[in-house]
């Protein structure tokens, strides 16, 4: 079963990580995709997503995209009605983080974080639903949005205020989408991920027991377990599925 046969999706942080492994995994089930990202070498190193969807046959762009402006995620979305006539998936992924608690968060910091974490998203619901609701509605929806939340944004981020922050709107607005535009045929939901090994090198000082102790299944998160969520939520198949946080933890958060 090809889940996104003919569909048109928009990732914002495609390049690297969970969003690299989302793109490909959209490409795999039939969709094209049209990534924004700040930069285009992975973050963990290895072939650029466009190289990568090349190779497997898809169709796949690359945008330089700095999600906090506006204009930027304009000619994104327009560049996907552009090349594949229309956007049926919008994933907002792009996030940042500076790893400090409040005392210690410059508002440089701040703005910087809650720009990229929040009015990023902001940005991608509101042009993704300007985009759907210009489109014929297809057993009711005209069009669905992915956000990558996380899992703080239901608990402390221990030292990582602005970034906990964030996400914490990130999941408010999921729920809030979902409710206004219901009726006109959005479909909006969250994917909640726990600890993600992505590739790039660890920080000496997080030598990951914590987050190991705290998952009760026997290893952590991989992008793979991401992407696979993002695509149940982007198909038909999550059709009557609508303002809800997936949570891609291996239990952490039932423990």
């Amino acid at each position: 079963m090809v889940r996104l046969k003919d569909k048109v999706a928009v990732i914002t942080g495609g390049a690297s990580g969970i969003g690299k492994s989302i793109a490909e995994t959209f490409v795999r089930e039939g969709a094209a995709v049209v990534i924004g990202d700040v930069r285009e070498d992975p973050a963990e190193g290895g072939p650029r997503v466009t190289e990568e969807i090349q190779s497997m046959g898809g169709r796949g762009i690359f945008l330089r995209t700095d999600v906090s402006r506006w204009e930027d995620i304009d000619a994104l979305v327009s560049t996907a009605v552009e090349e594949f006539g229309g956007l049926d998936v919008m994933v907002n992924n792009a996030a940042t983080a500076v790893g400090k608690p409040l005392l210690e968060t410059t508002e440089e910091e701040w703005d910087r974080v809650i720009d990229v974490n929040m009015k990023g998203v902001f940005f991608g619901c509101k042009r993704a639903i300007q985009q759907m609701l210009t489109q014929d509605a297809v057993e009711g929806v005209r069009g669905r949005i992915v956000n990558i939340s996380s899992q703080h944004g239901m608990i402390c981020a221990p030292g990582n205020f602005a970034y906990g922050v964030g996400k914490s709107g990130v999941v408010y607005m999921t729920r809030q989408i979902a409710v206004d535009y219901a009726e006109q045929g959005i479909v909006c939901n969250a994917v909640a991920p726990g600890r993600i090994l992505t590739g790039k090198p660890l920080d000496p000082a997080d030598p990951l027991t914590y987050s190991k102790s705290r998952t009760p299944m026997p290893r952590l998160g991989v992008p793979q377990d991401v992407a696979s969520a993002a695509l149940f939520l982007a198909s038909d198949e999550a059709t009557y599925i609508t303002g809800h946080n997936l949570m891609v933890d291996g239990g952490w958060m039932a423990g």
